[in-house]
């Protein structure tokens, strides 16, 4: 969208002639390309590494999906020619509406609920939690030894299965980036039922000294070719595994089979079914640390061996990029730049339209490769709040008939449903407070003139007549405010009486 905004924005429009007939208000493909190229290379979402190439895949794309028409108002194909023919824009741009966001999620992740105690279960064998005698605690128990209130009573929870546990873990995980990225559903960019809870349970947990995920399965392992051939470039020039002396470009054979191993997977790393989602963490890159955090836990959704290969790939680009012993890869492109073309398309892309999200690969792998070390771990956060999540499911509980849970067991952390009647009467009661604080600063700021203040008041009358109608009951409260000043009459008028009245004198100098 923002492309296509841009282009429709800057591209020059002009009358041009071809074939003995002028057209008005066209461009020719050279001037788009040429116009696209600079536009993105100057945008600080796509900087100065996009090529013309690019720009001419790009706008095929554009003519496929009816962004532009040729001069004969022709499309649906990419049979663009770069030369002297003539295109124009059509009435309506077709832009791809915007993912909705909201301050407040319309819909709420759904947990399960075990708090129902299993049929049979024993009240014998409880561990009971010493705690600090308080105030509270002590007028509850005292109430119940003098027969003030019934006795309190045992919550029992289920005993959690790793079902169970697994789909905490989804539930959780879901639910906080779907705040994270802002959106009211996470239907929009996902399928929430293909998410695997077993997936986001290992990769938060089966993980080594250095935060890579290990596999349960050895045969979904890289091969260990493959893997001698990334430890060699990333460790470069201390080769552990190297046992054979080198040669000149060994450096780039060695580089050329990584390419080719991961070019030949039918699938990318980030796969086709989370393509949406991490399209919708690209809008987050001003904002560091969303971007970051949702990133964490987009990552974190992968199927293990995805996610491994994708934390072996990144850790290797990144050190290739920065290690200045390494000799050049290519004699015409960066080492950085070099890295970015070679493994954007096996980390990223979508099912259909590969060429378009050429730019969006891009931006993400090298937000990636600069953050890798954040990004391919777990979110300490997600992990420390879901097992304490577990653990307060697990307790058990003291409870008194007619009062809340006992204040040294903490509620849990997450949303649940209320009523619309509790609902209304939460947002009247709520507010009120903070209203009743914001009318007494209104009435007593000294710094504001009568006239606004009185301006002002009545405009808070209007709004939230009630919580008026409790700071001044009465005229006499709201007059209290507004001291009345004693009039005095006019200068002019002071003179006027002074001074009797004077018939005027015709002169001389009014005589012909």
């Amino acid at each position: 969208n923002e492309i296509i905004e841009l282009f429709r924005a800057e591209m020059p429009l002009r009358k041009h002639r071809c074939r003995f007939k002028s057209y008005e208000r066209c461009f020719k493909a050279s001037e788009a390309v040429d116009c696209l190229h600079e536009l993105l290379g100057s945008n600080q979402n796509f900087g100065p590494e996009v090529t013309h190439n690019q720009m001419v895949k790009l706008l095929k794309k554009f003519l496929k999906n009816h962004v532009i028409k040729d001069i004969k108002g022709r499309w649906h194909k990419e049979d663009i020619q770069v030369d002297g023919h003539l295109y124009r824009f059509p009435p309506s741009s077709p832009l791809k509406p915007y993912p909705k966001k909201s301050l407040c999620g319309k819909e709420v992740i759904k947990f399960p609920d075990w708090n129902e105690p299993k049929a049979g279960t024993s009240q014998e064998h409880i561990p009971v939690k010493s705690v600090i005698m308080n105030s509270e605690m002590w007028y509850k128990r005292h109430s119940i030894a003098i027969g003030e209130v019934p006795a309190c009573k045992l919550v029992f929870r289920r005993e959690l299965t790793q079902t169970n546990v697994e789909e905490i873990w989804k539930s959780m995980t879901l639910s906080r980036l779907q705040k994270v990225l802002g959106l009211d559903s996470l239907d929009e960019v996902l399928d929430i039922k293909l998410v695997n809870s077993k997936h986001i349970v290992q990769n938060a947990y089966n993980v080594n000294k250095q935060g890579i995920v290990t596999l349960e399965d050895k045969s979904k392992e890289l091969p260990h070719w493959i893997l001698s051939a990334m430890k060699c470039l990333a460790n470069w020039p201390s080769c552990s595994d190297l046992k054979q002396p080198t040669y000149s470009g060994f450096e780039r054979d060695v580089f050329k089979t990584i390419v080719d191993y991961f070019g030949q997977m039918k699938e990318p790393l980030l796969t086709f079914h989370f393509f949406d989602v991490f399209v919708s963490v690209l809008g987050l890159l001003q904002k560091h640390s969303k971007a970051v955090e949702a990133l964490q836990i987009s990552c974190l959704l992968l199927p293990p061996e995805n996610r491994k290969r994708l934390q072996l790939l990144v850790r290797m680009m990144a050190r290739i990029s920065f290690n200045k012993d390494l000799p050049p890869l290519s004699d015409s492109v960066r080492t950085r730049t070099l890295m970015v073309q070679a493994f954007s398309r096996c980390i990223l892309c979508s099912k259909d339209e590969m060429d378009l999200d050429e730019l969006l690969a891009a931006k993400l792998v090298s937000f990636l490769m600069d953050n890798y070390q954040e990004i391919l771990s777990v979110p300490a956060t997600l992990k420390s709040s879901i097992e304490e999540h577990v653990v307060h499911l697990q307790r058990v509980q003291i409870k008194y008939a007619g009062a809340d849970t006992d204040a040294t067991f903490p509620p849990p952390s997450f949303c649940h449903q209320i009523s619309t009647d509790e609902f209304e009467y939460q947002r009247a009661t709520g507010s009120q407070e903070p209203l009743a604080a914001l009318l007494e600063e209104i009435a007593m700021n000294k710094e504001i003139s009568v006239k606004d203040k009185k301006k002002k008041l009545k405009q808070f009358q209007k709004s939230y007549p009630e919580v008026y109608r409790v700071r001044f009951p009465t005229p006499e409260t709201e007059a209290v405010l507004f001291p009345e000043k004693t009039k005095q009459k006019p200068p002019v008028l002071m003179w006027a009486l002074k001074k009797p009245f004077q018939p005027f004198h015709r002169t001389r100098s009014f005589r012909m």
